[in-house]
């Protein structure tokens, strides 16, 4: 496997240590979890990943959403929502970022690997 990055938003410190934990198992390489939608935007110019893994609902000013609609304005990044809720408008709103894929809280390390590689495959097919 290529040395994919994979940026981490998730304003749940454990949460977060624990995903990039996992994707470190997985071969990804993390290079930076944030924790606000302000810090994810800033760290996408810096770190270009490959791959975002987005909490919908941050502290802050912004939401996961709102970070991903400003991220799409200047990269074509793929996106994966992790998030404890799945309320329909919340659904609605994310849909429109047209994510790679949707995770719900708590997920088992296989469903997150297994939605990982099938974002990464689309996104290679989709820009191929």
């Amino acid at each position: 496997m290529e040395d994919i990055k994979i940026l981490v938003v998730e304003d749940e410190n454990i949460i977060a240590l624990n995903i990039k934990k996992k994707l470190k198992s997985f071969g990804y390489t993390v290079p930076a979890i944030v924790s606000t939608a302000e810090d994810a935007i800033k760290m996408t110019e810096i770190t270009f990943p490959d791959l975002i893994l987005m909490d919908v609902m941050l502290k802050g000013e912004m939401n996961g959403v709102q970070a991903i609609e400003e991220i799409r304005k200047k990269f074509d990044i793929p996106v994966i929502y992790l998030t404890a809720y799945s309320d329909d408008e919340v659904l609605e709103r994310a849909k429109l970022t047209q994510p790679y894929g949707y995770v719900l809280k708590p997920f088992e390390e296989d469903d997150l690997r297994a939605v990982i590689e099938m974002a990464l495959y689309r996104y290679q097919k989709d820009n191929a």
